[in-house]
């Protein structure tokens, strides 16, 4: 969920699509230092990273959240992201896992409320052999574990299913095809998955494109807004937080 869009040679370009302008009065991110602002690109600048950081889905997934539904409310992202890191790394005690928690405990002050976790993660693990055997229950065990720290059951999982490397780096990624077909696998309550089969690809070979990011964050929008936990009633008084 880093985004990498608009990235060459770890530097960003700078280019914002209109998919992904800031929305003042709707559209709220939760900086490194636990305040709101107005969203804008690069959407996980300094929680994940600095100067590599680029455009990712979830922009453009907030904006058509808000396009197609002009009435559900302020959207509250709260980037969480640690690129290059494995499954693993995502177990409850460890950092990244904690500071989710810890950011999403934050977002629910004032009256906001989680309505979901935006999940796009596997090019690490794609290389390595081991990890991939063991993708699908460390997967599942951190869902269950978030869901239980959460106290939300049944919290809404948006989960993106791992795209194809260029060719010329099919060797490196060997176990790609283990992770999708893990990601494939999950079968828990109100985990829906958006397959990122075919997006283009930037030149490093891995990352998605801006207008991949732009695919796949209208993608997942439509993914949350046509699911059956949508069934809950929305107010527009209340923020509404995506992770």
């Amino acid at each position: 969920m880093a985004g990498q869009g608009g990235v060459h040679n770890f530097t960003w370009n700078r280019i914002i699509p209109r998919e992904c302008q800031p929305d003042p009065y709707n559209i709220l991110r939760l900086k490194v230092n636990m305040k709101w602002e107005i969203a804008h690109e690069p959407l996980n600048y300094a929680v994940d990273c600095l100067e590599s950081c680029g455009v990712g889905p979830g922009m453009v997934f907030a904006n058509a959240i808000l396009k197609r539904d002009p009435n559900f409310g302020v959207i509250g992202l709260v980037p969480c992201s640690r690129s290059g890191t494995g499954i693993d790394l995502w177990d409850r005690g460890n950092f990244p896992y904690e500071q989710l928690l810890s950011r999403a405990k934050v977002s629910l002050r004032d009256g906001g409320i989680i309505r979901g976790l935006l999940w796009y993660h596997g090019e690490s693990d794609s290389k390595r052999q081991k990890i991939p055997r063991h993708y699908k229950s460390k997967l599942i065990k951190f869902i269950r574990d978030l869901r239980a720290d959460l106290n939300s059951p049944i919290l809404p999982v948006v989960m993106v299913v791992l795209h194809y490397p260029k060719e010329e780096l099919a060797k490196k990624f060997k176990f790609v095809n283990v992770v999708r077909q893990a990601q494939m696998d999950i079968d828990l309550p109100n985990v829906i998955k958006v397959d990122a089969k075919g997006l283009p690809v930037g030149s490093d070979g891995i990352h998605l494109t801006t207008q991949g990011q732009i695919q796949l964050g209208n993608m997942m929008a439509q993914a949350f807004l046509t699911t059956k936990f949508q069934s809950v009633k929305f107010n527009s008084n209340k923020i509404y937080h995506m992770m």
